[in-house]
């Protein structure tokens, strides 16, 4: 791939967008002076691929049109000032010799150092530069769109133009995968790599080790909703994120060790598959004939594999898992290799378009929210609600998108019943409740495939 800077737009002075002359704007008044550049990078929804790519397995993503944009002046001060248009959001300045990320309390100004340091450890910049940034972001907080990822991916590019460094698209999304990381998730790489290689009218199959992605046309009959449940949920500031990346990596070693294969080396449930040889369909067969639905104490664990409780803590589980008694590996695994299979026919669907493919499409939508709700336990009361609300008023398929427990579904709806299909759903999920009642109007829209993330220069 070509250096990100293929992906630099000029912009007229005159004729700056509203949304970037009004930030300009409130960065001269902020800093006293005018923005050299701006970044933006995207959210996401992930359509079909649930909690799978941190297990290896493809997923199928789209950017959309909710961001976070980033005005940026470089300084000769070895300072970075941040600063955000929304006021609840406070100033945070640091040296950028002294990155300290706090993984205790996942501050918004925490992922841009993310972002920050992962550019700056690449290169080994011993003498980075400084920066006054003003950030402003539309993505909904906590809502499983990705505003977290996209701001880490938007610092990392911040930095990269601000020191005079070039990356790939490629090499971008991994760092910044790798780099989020220091807030204490255990991600997988799907947000950061459609932030970074999303293209405008297609999503996207990303594919892990290699990276990559391929093109997946969507089918023109239906259109893509997401509705949030306005159930805020940050996956740094709990520990259910990582007990399931934990639950998955218990099951991969436990597979393994059953299998004959070297269980210390093995790290993601798909490389069972592939040191193995054999299909998802016959890993879903291994997953029933070795582990068992009851949950795992650790004690039973450490059993199996041969290793004190010490030994597990040090060198597999992650430090706010450290504490967690049980672990469902049954449950995890199953779910995993369904639904890796699950986006391969997603795929194959488009592609093949067959005149019952929005039919289709769908009915791999809703086996992919039943799975997350009962093998993956990742979803809420009010997700379950939204998910039933959708189906009654249209939707072809509904299911929850991002990490759960909160956030948002993402549903398929033919576009001859898109108006009606929001009408009724602001009115049932809504207009009854007085908290969602102020969040309507950003928590419902219909979404197509947006473009990747770009920087901005005034021409």
């Amino acid at each position: 791939l070509p250096a990100f800077y293929a992906n630099i737009v000029l912009l007229n002075v005159s004729n700056l967008p509203f949304r970037l002359q009004k930030l300009k704007e409130m960065f001269i008044s902020k800093f006293g002076s005018a923005p050299k550049f701006y970044v933006r990078a995207p959210g996401r929804v992930n359509l079909i691929g649930e909690h799978i790519d941190y297990c290896g397995y493809a997923v199928l993503p789209m950017a959309i049109e909710q961001d976070i944009l980033i005005a940026v002046e470089p300084v000769k001060t070895q300072v970075v000032q941040l600063a955000n248009t929304n006021s609840l959001y406070l100033d945070f300045s640091t040296s950028v010799n002294n990155i300290q990320i706090n993984k205790t309390k996942p501050q918004w100004h925490n992922y841009f150092l993310c972002g920050l340091k992962g550019i700056q450890e690449h290169f080994g910049l011993n003498n980075p530069t400084g920066m006054n940034c003003l950030l402003d972001g539309t993505i909904p907080p906590s809502s499983g769109l990705s505003s977290s990822s996209a701001l880490v991916c938007c610092a990392g590019l911040v930095t990269l133009r601000a020191n005079g460094k070039t990356l790939s698209k490629v090499e971008l999304a991994e760092i910044c995968t790798k780099s989020e990381r220091y807030i204490g998730t255990e991600g997988g790489g799907m947000d950061q790599s459609i932030s970074f290689l999303a293209e405008e009218g297609t999503a996207k199959l990303i594919e892990f080790s290699p990276l990559r992605a391929t093109d997946v046309r969507l089918p023109s009959g239906a259109a893509f909703v997401i509705a949030n449940s306005c159930v805020e949920m940050n996956k740094a500031a709990t520990s259910h994120y990582n007990i399931r990346v934990m639950e998955c990596r218990l099951a991969t070693k436990l597979l393994s060790k059953s299998k004959g294969l070297d269980w210390k080396k093995t790290l993601r449930l798909h490389d069972v598959q592939t040191k193995l040889g054999v299909s998802l369909e016959e890993m879903l067969t291994i997953v029933e004939e070795v582990l068992h639905p009851e949950p795992y104490s650790t004690e039973e664990i450490c059993k199996c594999l041969g290793i004190s409780l010490e030994e597990l803590r040090s060198q597999i589980l992650s430090q706010n898992t450290q504490d967690v008694s049980t672990f469902k590996l049954y449950q995890r695994a199953k779910h995993v290799y369904s639904e890796a299979a699950r986006v391969l026919e997603f795929k194959k669907i488009c592609n093949e378009a067959p005149a019952n493919a929005v039919q289709l499409l769908g009915e791999l939508m809703n086996q992919s929210y039943i799975s997350c709700r009962e093998m993956y336990e990742c979803s809420c009361p009010e997700l379950d609600r939204l998910v039933d609300i959708c189906l009654q008023f249209g939707a072809i398929g509904s299911r929850l998108t991002g990490a759960g427990w909160g956030g948002c579904t993402v549903s398929m709806v033919p576009t001859d019943k898109l108006n009606a299909f929001l009408k009724n759903v602001k009115k049932a999920y809504y207009q009854t409740n007085v908290q969602r009642l102020p969040l309507e109007n950003n928590s419902l829209f219909a979404t197509k495939p947006g473009r990747g993330a770009l920087v901005f220069v005034e021409a």
